[in-house]
């Protein structure tokens, strides 16, 4: 089941995406970074440190100079200044100095807000990814993106700051509860839709497997979704361009996370912004209608919702304005122009996305 994936940026090697059954290979990891005089500090959440911080801690003692830990309250709502801020004291105090590391331990939630901790405190420290949950191993902790968000705009400060490890232990998912896993799928089937119409049918026909958390199946799924965003990213690390096309179902689904106050999972929103942008591409002659449906039943097999209730699409396109896709004014969406193939459009009216969101608000 083990597995090593080398991330590239201009040609050259930045780091590797490990995957393991448990957290022991970690430990020779980083016997191989040498960083024994080096200090780690250990980021979480109240989720995850009870479930796997003394273990994970246990495994690496030995494996650098000392080891502290920073625990932040668990959810999207704190993924703000306030817990950088706080994470930023907890370094000064305990002397963490630009030779020392940060280890994010958690979701993308922890994951986003350690890395952008790391980009900025002392104008950029190194850090490593072990991520826990389904939405992390297979999209936000691969990359180099990390931000928080600022009252309530999501992901809006932020930094393009690269790990130098990601290590995932797919184990992990056997303990995600059935919406954090289903909220993980948003992301996964966003991959099949944008670049590999192959890898979308066989989410569809192995749904059962999946679903029962089989780690052969669970693995060959986070290596597939990996190995995606792997290929968008190198080919473009700072988004300028092919990278945005990651963003389908984001546009909407970011309004919508927002405007919910974050009570709708993160990966939820961006499966219906998916079923919104398909839409859009329906009206634009780009998809088949029948693919509507095909699309509704793979989200219903993950247990993902396909309608959102008590939200005005005035709102949402009012709130669209404010996200961090602007170009000159323009919103960078995301549509299909078949399964497996997206594009960016600048030139998605109002008028469309109004009748795009007609498909999912109940």
């Amino acid at each position: 089941m083990g597995s090593r994936m080398p991330v590239h940026m201009d040609g050259t090697f930045i780091y590797d995406i490990v995957m393991e059954a448990s957290f022991e290979g970690v430990k020779e990891e980083l016997a191989k970074m040498d960083l024994g005089e080096r200090k780690v500090c250990i980021v979480t959440d109240t989720n995850v440190a009870p479930l796997y911080l003394n273990e994970f801690e246990q495994i690496i003692s030995g494996c650098f100079h000392k080891t502290e830990h920073f625990i932040f309250p668990a959810g999207e709502e704190h993924k703000n200044l306030n817990t950088v801020r706080d994470l930023y004291e907890t370094l000064i105090v305990k002397q963490f100095d630009r030779h020392d590391y940060l280890l994010a331990l958690g979701g993308g939630v922890v994951g986003d807000l350690c890395g952008y901790a790391a980009a900025t405190y002392l104008r950029g420290i190194s850090f490593i990814q072990v991520p826990t949950t389904l939405l992390s191993q297979v999209d936000s902790s691969i990359g180099g993106k990390t931000g928080v968000d600022f009252d309530a705009y999501k992901n809006m400060v932020g930094a393009f700051h690269m790990p130098k490890l990601v290590y995932t232990n797919i184990a992990t998912l056997k303990t995600l509860s059935e919406e954090q896993f289903s909220s993980g799928m948003g992301e996964v089937i966003k991959h099949g839709l944008i670049r590999d119409v192959s890898y979308y049918r066989w989410l569809s026909d192995h749904s059962s497997e999946i679903q029962n958390r089989n780690l052969d199946i669970l693995s060959e799924m986070v290596t597939v979704s990996n190995r995606i965003k792997r290929d968008v990213v190198e080919k473009d690390p700072t988004e300028q361009g092919e990278r945005a096309l990651l963003n389908l179902g984001h546009t909407l689904g970011h309004a919508i996370e927002k405007l919910s106050d974050f009570s709708l999972l993160h990966g939820h929103c961006v499966g219906l912004g998916c079923i919104a942008a398909m839409a859009i591409s329906v009206k634009r002659g780009f998809i088949n209608e029948d693919q509507i449906p095909v699309l509704l039943e793979v989200m219903k097999r993950y247990h993902m919702p396909v309608t959102v209730t008590g939200l005005s699409p005035v709102e949402i396109v009012k709130t669209t304005k404010s996200d961090k896709k602007m170009d000159s004014g323009a919103i960078r969406f995301v549509l299909l122009e078949q399964i497996g193939k997206a594009y960016v459009d600048k030139t998605v009216t109002e008028e469309e996305m109004t009748e795009g969101l007609a498909r999912i608000l109940a």
